[in-house]
């Protein structure tokens, strides 16, 4: 070829594809059996974008690698796309590290949060801080998700509550995906609870009156680039018609639908999604009503749904709403885990996201026993900030997913449920050419590890940029 690429990686023992047809996303028997290339290379141009993928010996022959501009030898490795975080609250100043210590002594959330802890609590130091130190926050938490495999990752707003912070948090996330190589989406999640000495319909007013027309004049003079709306869909918080007010009027403005729902009592978010979330809180209303809420909206996904009804999975299938399941939150809240088998086997389309947050900052290697005994009411709670491997193990020992099916709801279809599917989930011509290079034979070694990741994940790429060289990987 006459033009020089941007990156050749050649020789890889598997190539993982996910689709190679152009899909949007997978469900049913399609999670099950991923595309994969046996000895295989990929080329990426300095356009960023996918080239050419293929057997390796049909590649070289297309592709010398005098014309590549850089070359990775992946003999004995396994590629696979970059993995996709669909749902993470990732800006915010405050340590609550002590609340982890009084909830392991026995304190409730709401005994944390009666002690001043809580969203309140983040909401307060958020407000507080000044945008140069939530960017350089941001920053750190954003590579360290990177040198984890994640290219793409959600991120919301939603401790400021009031327009001047949300719109601070929204400039930082704005910062950092015009400064860092990681690719960003978006999210304005103002209605994420109700401030403190308001009420609902205040809320909701001024979330419709002064901070969505705002945001709408900052996004049309380009200052701001926003993807998607959230709103804490529970029963004490935002209820079903300010929910559907809300996300109604972000949709007016070109914004994708993207909200928590059913995590701790079935409200039928996913109802309300198929026509044309939850982090910090506690209550949801019926799960019918929330997805059948989520279904007329048409809403691109609903997060959580540890409480989701079979009338709620019927409605997202019907739909094709994707559910982002988040294995972190039942997993710190001893919560009933979110129903991936019953969804999976409907044709839900599933997703995974790590649910990252302030809530409870460790990253713990040690299983230990839980109760399933439901939490107190309060404002909802958050899991530990765990790399996106992490979450697609658990999503197999806690949610009984396969492997396959893990790998693709971290891909292509999280990819779905941020509305880049036709960019970023798989490795196919055109796309965005970001990638991952394990340093093992099988590439589900990524998942059966518990905490190995870092010892296999030998490259990330971004866009054919190496933007992590992990020299210290050991060989299995």
């Amino acid at each position: 070829m006459s033009e020089n690429q941007r990156l050749l990686v050649k020789n890889a023992k598997q190539v993982v594809l996910i689709c190679r047809n152009g899909e949007k996303f997978l469900n049913k028997d399609g999670m099950k059996s991923l595309s994969v290339i046996e000895n295989g290379s990929v080329v990426i141009g300095r356009d960023g974008l996918i080239k050419a993928v293929g057997p390796a010996e049909t590649i070289s022959a297309q592709y010398p690698e005098s014309s590549c501009d850089h070359v990775i030898d992946a003999t004995d490795m396994c590629v696979l796309p970059g993995l996709v975080d669909a749902h993470t609250h990732p800006v915010w100043a405050g340590d609550r590290v002590h609340e982890f210590a009084m909830k392991l002594a026995g304190a409730s959330y709401m005994d944390v949060h009666r002690a001043g802890g809580g969203i309140h609590f983040t909401v307060e130091h958020t407000r507080a801080a000044a945008a140069s130190e939530l960017l350089d926050a941001l920053t750190r938490r954003l590579q360290r998700m990177l040198r984890a495999g994640t290219t793409l990752v959600e991120c919301k707003s939603g401790y400021g509550l009031e327009l001047q912070t949300e719109v601070k948090m929204l400039e930082v996330i704005e910062a950092a995906r015009r400064s860092l190589p990681i690719n960003i989406s978006s999210t304005y999640c103002g209605a994420h609870a109700v401030p403190k000495g308001r009420t609902e319909a205040e809320a909701t007013a001024d979330v419709l009156q002064v901070q969505l027309p705002r945001l709408k004049e900052l996004m049309s003079a380009g200052t701001l680039q926003v993807d998607n709306i959230d709103v804490f869909c529970e029963r004490g918080v935002f209820g079903l018609s300010s929910t559907h007010r809300i996300l109604q009027a972000g949709r007016d403005m070109g914004l994708n639908i993207n909200f928590h729902g059913d995590e701790l009592h079935p409200m039928n978010s996913a109802q309300v999604s198929s026509g044309g979330g939850a982090g910090e809180h506690l209550f949801l209303l019926t799960s019918d009503a929330v997805c059948q809420l989520g279904a007329e909206l048409g809403a691109l996904a609903i997060s959580h749904l540890e409480e989701v009804t079979d009338e709620g999975i019927v409605a997202m299938a019907t739909a094709k709403t994707a559910a982002i399941l988040l294995p972190t939150t039942a997993y710190i809240l001893r919560l009933p885990q979110p129903r991936a088998r019953d969804m999976l086997d409907a044709g839900v389309i599933v997703a995974l996201g790590s649910d990252f947050n302030p809530n409870a900052f460790c990253c713990s290697m040690v299983r230990t026993e839980t109760s399933q005994r439901p939490p107190p009411p309060g404002p909802h709670l958050h899991p530990p900030p765990l790399p996106q491997p992490i979450v697609m193990h658990l999503a197999c020992v806690n949610m009984r997913m396969s492997m396959s099916e893990a790998l693709a709801a971290a891909t292509i279809n999280a990819a779905y449920a941020l509305g880049r599917a036709h960019t970023h989930g798989s490795l196919e011509v055109s796309k965005h050419g970001d990638l991952l290079v394990l340093n093992c034979s099988r590439w589900e070694h990524l998942i059966y590890q518990l905490g190995g990741h870092q010892e296999i994940l030998r490259y990330v790429v971004i866009k054919g940029n190496i933007v992590h060289d992990n020299d210290k990987t050991m060989q299995m």
